[in-house]
């Protein structure tokens, strides 16, 4: 029972990041558009920060998304 619990808690806690990361990416792409627009991308500095960013939130969404099937799976 305790376990359950305490799984059920770690599956919550990484959602709750989960929907942090989502919202922060979604930001992030609409940034990264808005710098889009601003001309030549080559040398636009705005864009490509949004964009490695982008990577970055994009990466640990799905390290957390792993996370939760492997909790849920009881694999980790």
């Amino acid at each position: 029972m305790v376990q359950d619990k305490l799984k059920q808690d770690k599956i919550k806690i990484w959602r709750d990041k989960l929907e942090a990361l989502d919202k922060e990416y979604k930001e992030t792409m609409q940034q990264r558009g808005e710098a889009a627009a601003m001309g030549d991308l080559r040398e636009n500095i705005a864009y490509q920060m949004a964009t490695e960013k982008g990577e970055v939130l994009s990466a640990r969404m799905s390290d957390i998304q792993k996370m939760i099937r492997e909790l849920e799976d009881g694999k980790a």
